[in-house]
């Protein structure tokens, strides 16, 4: 079904911060990157991977309703990832114009799918589209379920000789996660019930609060302090304590969140990821306010973010504008502000 345009009244922005058009703008650079066969790569000529691919397809979703070429764009996209999965259900690592670089499959990359595609529902009402895609969340979170490990983790990757990995991460699980709860929420919606996927997601949100032990320790990102909350294993007063323990080692005053914590080097997508989780536990203020603070990396030619800031040197780095990251921003937005329903899939909010 097409998708209409919302009032002008109701467009995406978030006042003090950024307006309507600059938001707009902002996604006009994930269309232009986009390449024929529906791909969106880092960057124009860049690679292409399928977690920061979905990422793209959902902030394209969301100025979509304003903006009809992003809709287009967004449904192209998710139509790329049909055409693009191994046999087995998962995607290789890499592409580059199209064509796999690699024969690794990475289990995050096989689940975020199921989160873009409900997000895509809900924003869009297309029932019809998101039967159609179906089985790319279907063989995609049934395939990161082939890569549970003995206690219910979820084992990192599928290797180019189909092995699978050797240890769990903490971000990766905090995702499927995420992925297993959409995905379930989806194939309710199309009468297509999945309750081991929920049964799954239950499990690891056991093993993400109590036994963070069993994970490979990569505690110097702030990916593994956030996606937690992010994802909607770690709610509630856990959640908030979660945040106030390492808040001091990755939030940079007035310039964003680190990436790792023995580095200067403050990034937009960790930042906007942070007030991601920020808005699922209500924080609007400080999500707000953390986004006015990451402004600096964008830039004012075009509405395009670069990806980071080295603070030590002064220097934007990598000398890179991600595609990610300002779909990152974008999504933040729409969160902070709920102003679209695909909203709720950040907020965990979908059943209310």
């Amino acid at each position: 079904m097409p998708v209409v345009s919302a009032p002008d009244e109701l467009a995406l922005r978030l006042p003090g911060v950024l307006d309507a058009g600059q938001l707009l703008r902002s996604a006009d650079y994930l269309a232009r990157s986009q390449e024929d066969t529906g791909a969106v790569p880092w960057f124009p000529g860049g690679h292409t991977d399928v977690w920061d691919h979905v990422e793209c397809a959902m902030a394209l979703t969301v100025t979509g309703l304003w903006r009809p070429a992003h809709a287009a764009a967004a449904r192209r996209a998710y139509r790329w990832l049909a055409e693009s999965r191994h046999p087995d259900g998962g995607w290789p690592a890499k592409f580059r114009q199209g064509v796999p670089a690699t024969g690794l499959r990475e289990a995050n990359h096989a689940a975020y799918p199921a989160v873009g595609l409900f997000h895509h529902l809900l924003v869009t009402g297309d029932t019809a589209f998101a039967g159609e895609l179906w089985p790319v969340v279907e063989e995609g979170l049934e395939f990161v379920l082939a890569l549970r490990g003995p206690r219910g983790e979820i084992l990192w990757a599928r290797g180019e000789d189909g092995s699978p990995g050797d240890h769990a991460l903490l971000t990766v699980c905090a995702s499927v996660h995420h992925a297993l709860r959409c995905g379930a929420a989806l194939g309710e919606r199309l009468g297509r019930p999945r309750p081991a996927w929920t049964g799954a997601a239950d499990r690891l949100a056991d093993l993400v609060n109590d036994d963070e032990d069993l994970f490979a320790d990569r505690s110097r990102f702030s990916m593994d302090w956030f996606y937690p909350v992010l994802g909607g294993a770690v709610r509630g007063e856990a959640a908030h304590a979660r945040l106030a323990e390492r808040w001091d080692r990755f939030v940079v005053p007035g310039l964003g969140v680190r990436c790792v914590d023995d580095q200067p080097w403050v990034t937009a997508a960790e930042t906007s990821e942070l007030v991601l989780a920020l808005a699922a536990l209500g924080r609007t203020e400080e999500g707000v306010r953390i986004l006015r603070e990451v402004q600096h990396l964008r830039d004012g030619d075009d509405g395009v973010y670069w990806t980071g800031y080295q603070f030590a040197e002064q220097v934007r780095w990598p000398v890179e504008r991600s595609t990610w990251t300002t779909a990152a921003v974008i999504l933040a937005v729409d969160a902070l502000t709920a102003t679209t329903p695909g909203s709720r899939v950040f907020l965990h909010t979908w059943d209310g």
